[in-house]
């Protein structure tokens, strides 16, 4: 083999080598968890999912076949897609994106029941007694912009409303005058956090140019009470702290100081 041979062979492996790492390395970036990936119904939180997850597509497939297709504006809609590496998300696990392709709540949950691993699981579709369906899906939540919602404008929009299989539940309509005119009334809508699927279909109906009811993941929306502090009227929070320990501990920086001392901080009293 000549020099310029063996050299040209180095240069090609070298190149090759360079390519697969960058592919290897692209694969792990795009195989991070995104926290804002809307799962199918009955899915693991998501650190969990993708653990558990096998990325063998039988959800996805489950429905796509579903007996109760779904047409928008004439158009058939999919709602479940495997991940690809343009779509930032753990490559090969299903996601849906809810403008444009929400869970239309089958009763039978198809895609769940479809998981071989557990990865979508009837654990995360029930409710306190045990009993599994649809209606209790936590896939995320509904969260409103006031800024962009034409309802808060005082105009009479409904949309996400009506489009809510879990109406008057999930979404309610809240009347307020409208003090600008004296004449009419606001109707706002109003987001149950207990009731929301996260199915989606009130993003997709909403109205707006980007739609200003948006899902989010549960556990990035919402916040955590804790065991400090507790509904005395209602039996279920009750239930809920039962063995919560009664001892406390320092939480942040002003916990420890005087109550006092702290309020005053920074006040030069004359």
């Amino acid at each position: 083999m000549q020099r310029r041979d063996f050299l040209k062979g180095v240069i090609q492996l070298s190149a090759a080598a360079t390519a697969a790492g960058a592919v290897v390395s692209g694969f792990a970036e795009e195989n991070k968890k995104n926290p804002l990936m809307l799962r199918p119904p009955g899915a693991l939180p998501e650190e969990e999912f993708i653990k558990t997850c096998i990325r063998c597509g039988l959800c996805v497939e489950a429905c796509k076949n579903r007996d109760n297709k779904m047409v928008l504006n004439g158009k058939e809609i999919d709602t479940l897609f495997l991940a690809a590496p343009k779509d930032d998300a753990p490559i090969g696990t299903p996601f849906f994106i809810a403008r444009t392709g929400p869970c239309f709540m089958c009763d039978d949950i198809p895609c769940m029941y479809a998981c071989p691993t557990g990865a979508l699981t009837p654990k995360e579709c029930q409710n306190d007694k045990g009993e599994v369906a649809i209606d209790y899906a936590k896939m995320g939540v509904a969260v409103i912009d006031p800024s962009s919602c034409i309802a808060f404008w005082g105009l009479q929009c409904t949309a996400c409303y009506r489009a809510c299989p879990e109406i008057d539940k999930a979404i309610t309509i809240e009347w307020k005058q409208n003090k600008r005119t004296g004449k009419h009334a606001y109707r706002i809508p109003i987001v149950h956090e207990d009731f929301c699927t996260g199915c989606g279909m009130c993003e997709e109906a909403c109205v707006t140019e980007k739609a200003a009811i948006k899902i989010f993941p549960r556990e990035v929306f919402l916040g955590k009470v804790g065991d400090r502090y507790i509904k005395g009227w209602s039996k279920k929070d009750q239930q809920r702290v039962k063995n919560a320990s009664t001892k406390t501990t320092t939480k942040t920086p002003w916990s420890t100081k005087n109550p006092l001392n702290n309020l005053n901080e920074g006040v030069n009293w004359q």
